[in-house]
């Protein structure tokens, strides 16, 4: 098991800790005309309820 030999300094532990990031997530416009809401790809329209094309849940 590693143990480390010197304690890390604050500075340092927050200059890496500063790389930890959360990323925006991808929205794309929903395929329907008539909508043309921001939603995940790959995910059912929570406005309109469609997906690929197709009516798929009804619309919130």
């Amino acid at each position: 098991m590693a143990v480390p030999k010197h304690k890390v300094s604050r500075s340092n532990t927050r200059n890496r800790r500063s790389q930890w990031k959360a990323t925006a997530p991808t929205l794309v416009n929903c395929p329907n005309r008539a909508c043309r809401e921001k939603k995940p790809p790959h995910v059912v329209c929570p406005s309109c309820g469609q997906y690929g094309g197709r009516q798929l849940s009804t619309p919130a």
